[in-house]
Parts: structure tokens; sequence; C-alpha cells
């Protein structure tokens, strides 16, 4: 059996898309039941030369999208990256899902065959879609999903492995 590029990326980003706007929403609990500054939390970070937390939601919707945008050869969403409260990080978490939902299996029609080309400063890369997709796109939106379950717990956030994993369903036993 084989599996499609949608199937191997649509329902994996909007899960983990998911488990974003839920951190998201436990940060905001958080920092509301303890009265605690929402600055300190957006700007929490592992190490100086990280991503704080709302650089990890903005990459790993930036990361998702882009890989969509790329692999059906469509237009991605621009977002600004300007995001300075707990709502505007679950809104664009929540617009990020809606594109990428709004993408139909019939949009990756050839995709398997597409080339894409990565441009970061001074270096480029090429590669095909299969290569893009598991090799770059879904682990660096997982580093940065992990990225921020491990702010949160950092910070001091009950979140686990369960929160991580997201909703799935399980069939009576």
């Amino acid at each position: 059996m084989s599996i499609s590029l949608y199937r191997a990326s649509v329902p994996v980003y909007l899960r983990g898309l998911a488990v974003l706007a839920d951190y998201v929403k436990k940060a905001r609990d958080h920092v509301q039941a303890n009265q605690l500054d929402p600055a300190a939390l957006f700007d929490a970070r592992l190490a100086p030369d990280m991503l704080p937390f709302s650089g990890q939601i903005q990459r790993a919707s930036d990361t998702s999208k882009f890989a969509i945008a790329r692999l059906t050869g469509i237009e991605s969403p621009k977002f600004e990256d300007n995001e300075t409260t707990f709502e505007h990080l679950i809104e664009r978490v929540g617009k990020t899902e809606a594109f990428i939902a709004g993408v139909s299996e019939d949009q990756f029609a050839g995709a398997e065959g597409r080339e894409i080309t990565l441009r970061f400063k001074e270096y480029q890369t090429k590669m095909f879609s299969v290569d893009y997709l598991f090799n770059f796109a879904l682990p660096n939106f997982y580093f940065h999903v992990t990225t921020t379950h491990d702010i949160l717990r950092a910070q001091g956030i009950a979140v686990g492995k369960a929160d991580f994993l997201g909703p799935f369903e399980m069939e009576p036993v």
C-alpha cells in the first residue's frame, strides 16, 4: 500500500496545529491563573540563540503552510509575525489550519514529481517533493512543536506526552 503526499502532510499538519492551538490556550490559562506577565511567556526561550515561544508558533505555522504550498504549487498566505497576544497566536494557528484544510487531495496531483528549491540566506538546495516532505518539512515542523512543548514545560506549565500526541480516536475494546 502506498501513501499519498496529501495523506502524509495535510492530516499530519492539522493534527500538529491542533496541538499548538491547545498549547497556546494552556499557556494563556496558566498566565491568567497565576497572574503572570504574558510578555514573559511570549519571550521565553530554551536558549539565548533560539526563538521564543511566540516565534516557535510562528515558524510551525510557516513551515506547515509553506510545505503545503510548495507541494501543490499554490500560493501560501502571508502572515506578518506580529502576534502580541495569545488570541493573536490562536488566530494565526486557526488561519493556518483553514488554509491547509482548504487544500484538496486533487491539488496534490503530480506532486510526487515536483522539485522543491529551498533558499536560506547564502544556502540553496533542490530536492524532490517526497524528500522535501520527509527530510525537511515534517522534521522542521515537529522541531518547532517540540520546542514549544519544552518551553511550556520549562515555564512550569503542565503539558505532557498526551498533549504532544494530540487527539486521536480509539476504538472500544
